[in-house]
């Protein structure tokens, strides 16, 4: 099987910091403590692969990753008001 994703460029740097990021964010989940850090790794995680879906202009991984951002943050700003 070819590799068909980019290797070396931006978007190869970002989607593995993004990756690093949410699966930083499982491993806080599923402890479930800092619920917080749990949401804001996820954030982190989903914008970087939004930015990377723009740069292979993607539409699956924009919308994907932008309504799941919208949905994070929000939990997130719930967590930090409350």
């Amino acid at each position: 099987m070819d590799k068909q994703t980019p290797q070396g460029d931006l978007s190869w740097y970002i989607k593995w910091i993004s990756t690093g990021f949410i699966i930083t964010a499982l491993l806080l989940r599923s402890a479930e403590v800092f619920i917080p850090f749990d949401l804001a790794f996820t954030l982190a995680g989903s914008m970087g692969w939004l930015a990377v879906g723009i740069l292979w202009h993607d539409r699956s991984l924009i919308i994907l990753n932008a309504v799941c951002g919208t949905i994070v943050a929000t939990g997130l700003l719930r967590q930090l008001i409350i």
